[in-house]
């Protein structure tokens, strides 16, 4: 017995520096890991496991999580973004995919930047098409998560809408109004009289087919149609050519917005 409680610390100090020396804590591309990162506290600490439990693992994520959210821009999604790195810390460790509920253009756009840093876990958003405000998050290590996963459902609200049309508060309010949350609840796309298309969670589909029946006061109909089904109105570009004495980014700006390169200097800021 005497020798094997020797051995066994020995053997897991071996362990922890060989898993050490093949993955270095910060890689060339600053990238963070959830396992990685754990190394070095191990390595000055070998009988921690033994001796001390999962508290000082956990202040180790915590620690990466402070860094990672110093980076934040929106100081308003900070709380949001929290959660979807305790998300995607539960992804990384338990090899599982999970998914947001639709999230706001910052809350997505500063989520998307946080898990951009981290090799563990891979980050699909999805929207139900390309020029989708709010989506969806999904999250899984990258062994796991190697397709995009149907997390997004479509519905066709259609009804008399030439002597009442309706807008997409009109709309919304209806869907709400039958208890459901505004994060289960993507883009609506108006159609004018035709109605509308909603991007939902798709375990409500069938809830709100059985239950909206009116906008408003229009009497409506809901059906369910594929994502590719939708009808939206594609970003407009235009083309143009100029000739900068530099590529800078308010050069070319200035060129594109017809914007001076002093008021545009702000912007870029």
């Amino acid at each position: 017995m005497a020798a094997a409680s020797v051995t066994a610390p020995w053997l897991l100090r071996r362990a922890f520096q060989a898993l050490a020396f093949s993955r270095p804590l910060y890689p060339i591309n600053k990238k963070l890991s959830f396992y990685g990162n754990l190394c070095p506290f191990l390595l000055q600490n070998p009988l921690s496991l033994r001796t001390s439990g999962l508290g000082h693992i956990a202040q180790v994520i915590k620690g990466d999580n402070d860094v990672l959210l110093k980076g934040v821009g929106d100081k308003s999604a900070i709380e949001e973004v929290k959660r979807i790195l305790e998300m995607a810390r539960r992804a990384a460790t338990r090899r599982e995919v999970f998914h947001t509920d639709f999230l706001t253009p910052p809350v997505l756009k500063e989520s998307m930047l946080v898990l951009e840093k981290l090799t563990d876990v891979k980050a699909a958003a999805q929207g139900g098409y390309p020029q989708a405000e709010r989506c969806r998050i999904s999250i899984g290590h990258p062994e796991v998560l190697t397709s995009d996963p149907d997390v997004v459902a479509a519905i066709k609200i259609t009804g008399n809408f030439s002597f009442q049309p309706c807008s997409h508060g009109d709309f919304l309010g209806a869907i709400l109004g039958k208890g459901i949350a505004r994060e289960k609840l993507g883009d609506i796309i108006l159609q004018g009289e035709k109605g509308a298309h909603v991007l939902i969670v798709p375990e409500l589909v069938d809830f709100v087919m059985s239950t909206l029946d009116k906008v408003a006061n229009v009497s409506v109909s809901c059906t369910q149609i594929p994502l590719l089904a939708l009808e939206y109105e594609p970003p407009r570009t235009q083309s143009l050519k100029t000739i900068e004495a530099s590529l800078r980014v308010d050069a070319l700006a200035s060129a594109g917005f017809k914007i001076s390169r002093s008021k545009l200097v702000n912007l870029i800021r």
